[in-house]
Order: C-alpha cells, then sequence, then structure tokens
C-alpha cells in the first residue's frame, strides 16, 4: 500500500456497482473518474447527475455525493484520487481548482485523466504520478476557469499542522496544538489549510484516521481493534465514520475491496 504521508499522492481504482447503492458520503480528496459501461447515477451539490461511457466526473473535495446504477444492467468506472495538497506546489498561490457541477467535458482534463487511468493493474512509477499530477492539476485549472491569484498563502504553516496530525493520529488533537505546531493564528490557519488541503484540519485528521484503519482492516485486523489503534472511541464511533466517508459499513467495505496494485485496486458491488 502507498504511505499516506509522503509517498502516496494519487490513487487509482476501478468499481462495478450493480443493485447495491453508495449512500451519501464525502472525501476530503478529488475524485475524477471515466464511466466506462451502463449509466452511472448521482447527487451532487443539489443536483441530479448522470454520467454516460466517456464521460468524466470531478468531484471537489469534502463534497456530498452518492452513488447509484441508472439502469438494472449497472454501470462500471474507473477512477483517479488525488490528495488536494498534492496541487500546492503545482499551482501556488491559487485556492482549489473547482468545477461546477461535478461534470466536465474539458478536453485537456479528459485526456489527462484518460493517460492517467491507462493501465490501472500496473503500479504507476515515482515520475509517472508526478507527470499525471502536473498535467491533471493544470487541466483542472484551466478547466474550472480560474485566472487570477488568490490572496497570499502560508503554506508553510500549513504544512506544519498536517505534519502534526499525522504525528498524532491515534491521539487528541486540538486547534490549539496546531495553532502552536504551525506558529499562525488558528483562524487564518483555518482558512489557509482548507484552501490548501480541500477540508479542514478536523476533517483532515479523521481521514487520516479513516485511512489507517482502512489499511489494518485490509491486513485482517479486527474491526474493534482497528477503531481503538485509530484514534475512535469505540468500533461504532469509527463505523459511523467509515461509512460517511466511504458510503459502506467497514465490514461491506472489506468484503468488497480486491488489491489490484500498489497503486490500483478493484471494487465490485451486486
Amino acid at each position: 500500500m502507498c504511505q499516506q504521508h509522503t509517498d502516496c499522492k494519487i490513487r487509482r481504482f476501478q468499481a462495478s456497482l450493480g443493485r447495491t447503492a453508495f449512500s451519501p458520503h464525502r472525501h476530503d480528496v478529488y475524485t475524477l473518474g471515466l464511466t466506462l459501461r451502463g449509466v452511472q447515477c448521482f447527487n451532487y451539490r443539489g443536483g441530479a447527475r448522470r454520467s454516460l461511457p466517456g464521460e468524466l466526473v470531478v468531484l471537489h473535495p469534502d463534497e456530498l455525493h452518492d452513488g447509484h446504477a441508472g439502469t438494472d444492467d449497472g454501470f462500471t468506472y474507473r477512477a483517479i484520487t488525488i490528495q488536494p495538497g498534492a496541487l500546492g506546489s503545482i499551482l501556488p498561490g491559487r485556492a482549489l481548482p473547482f468545477i461546477e457541477g461535478g461534470q466536465s467535458a474539458h478536453p485537456g482534463l479528459l485526456q489527462a485523466v484518460r493517460t492517467a487511468l491507462s493501465h490501472p493493474a500496473d503500479e504507476l512509477s515515482p515520475l509517472q504520478q508526478d507527470e499525471a499530477l502536473f498535467d491533471i492539476a493544470t487541466a483542472l485549472h484551466a478547466a474550472s476557469g480560474q485566472a487570477a491569484l488568490d490572496g497570499q498563502l502560508d503554506a508553510r504553516a500549513s504544512e506544519r499542522a498536517r505534519s502534526y496530525i499525522h504525528d498524532h493520529l491515534a491521539q487528541p488533537v486540538s486547534m490549539q496544538d496546531l495553532e502552536q505546531a504551525a506558529g499562525q493564528d488558528r483562524w487564518q490557519l483555518s482558512r489557509d489549510f482548507r484552501r490548501l488541503h480541500g477540508t479542514s484540519p478536523y476533517r483532515y485528521l479523521l481521514m487520516r484516521r479513516l485511512d489507517a484503519a482502512r489499511d489494518r482492516i485490509q491486513r485482517g485486523e479486527s474491526i474493534a481493534q482497528t477503531a481503538l489503534a485509530c484514534g475512535f472511541n469505540d468500533q461504532s464511533h469509527m463505523t459511523r465514520h467509515f461509512k460517511a466517508a466511504h458510503g459502506l459499513s467497514p465490514f461491506r467495505w472489506k468484503r468488497s475491496v480486491t488489491p489490484v496494485a500498489r497503486s490500483a485496486r478493484t471494487i465490485v458491488q451486486d
């Protein structure tokens, strides 16, 4: 598996959905997916969307969405997830690109995503990851219509806060802790962190705990043990947050995920 803090810039997976539907949930990563077969339906930002084969879905970090098949035949899609912080060095001084409506037909973005998703069973080399990140980041910026630079952001302070979070995943973390670690006023830190990483410090901490939990569960550790080891109060506490983030309970997620390669995985739902 990828290391969450430094090495795992992107993840790729392919999924098939039949009768099962993903309940409303949200991630703190960008998700860019190409529909391969069938009709992919989802609700996003107050509207019902559908994606046909060859069309691109672009979900912004921290946006609530669900997912279900538009026909009895189900659907298949291939997707890539990107940590928002990975775009910071490519788009310095800019807020995260936002694609209205969760879908895009921008030719440059379509090409960049198709290239990144080709040969999903093959592990991407670090150079391939960097190239894919650059192409997708610049295409996302162009597709979003952003032009002017945003106000100055303190990326170093946000990175110090992010590092503190990773070093204290299983321990209580307060905004005061992050303020001291970052050397920045907590409210400015909250604003900068969200603009650079696509979510709040609290949500970032929660999602990293869920990442650690997911890896432990996939290695065969019990859900109850995993919950305590990853900083949750108990199994039900972790299960509630896990389903809110992934649309499935930890048990159903474990049954659904089959590793393909270290940078790709397949999910099959009936």
